[in-house]
C-alpha cells in the first residue's frame, strides 16, 4: 500500500507560503508556513500533522489490539503533542507525548495500560519516529 500527498511551497522561508493536499482529498491546498509553525499563524504545520497522524495511527491500534484481548471499546481519544527543538544549527522533531482517554466496558487499569503500551510501541507511526514517543493512558468509567 502506498499513500500519496504532496506540498507546494512560493517564496522565501519567512515570508512564503505552502501548501499541502492528500491523495484521498482530506486536504487540498490546505495553508501551511513559517508563521503557522513558529509563531501561531494561520494554517497548519509538519508537526500538527504528524501529530495528527500518530494519535489516529495510535488509536486504530489500541482498537485492533484490545479487539485481540477480546475487548471492545466505547470510545477512544488520543491526542498527540509533537515537540520541535533547535538541535544545533537546525530544528528536530525530539518527541511525541499521547494523551488517550478510553472507554472500554469490562477494562482494568492495568490491562488497558498494557495493551496501550503495546500499540504506543506498535503503531506504524510511532515506528517511523526516531523521537522518544510517551504516554498518558486513562480509562473512564
Amino acid at each position: 500500500m502506498i499513500k500519496k500527498a504532496s506540498a507546494v511551497w512560493k517564496g522565501n522561508l519567512k515570508d512564503g507560503i505552502g501548501s499541502i493536499s492528500t491523495e484521498s482529498g482530506v486536504l487540498r491546498d490546505a495553508p501551511y508556513g513559517f508563521k503557522a509553525r513558529f509563531e501561531n499563524g494561520k494554517g497548519t504545520n509538519p508537526e500538527e500533522l504528524i501529530g495528527a497522524a500518530h494519535a489516529g495511527c495510535f488509536s486504530m491500534a489500541l482498537s485492533k489490539m484490545l479487539g485481540d484481548a477480546g475487548l471492545t471499546p466505547d470510545r477512544i481519544e488520543t491526542h498527540a503533542a509533537v515537540t520541535l527543538d533547535k538541535v544545533g544549527e537546525g530544528f528536530e522533531i525530539t518527541a511525541s507525548h499521547l494523551s488517550v482517554v478510553a472507554k472500554i466496558p469490562g477494562a482494568d487499569q492495568a490491562r488497558f495500560e498494557e495493551i496501550a503500551n503495546k500499540a504506543k510501541a506498535g503503531c506504524p507511526v510511532s515506528k517511523v519516529l526516531k523521537a522518544k514517543i510517551t504516554m498518558d493512558a486513562k480509562l473512564e468509567n
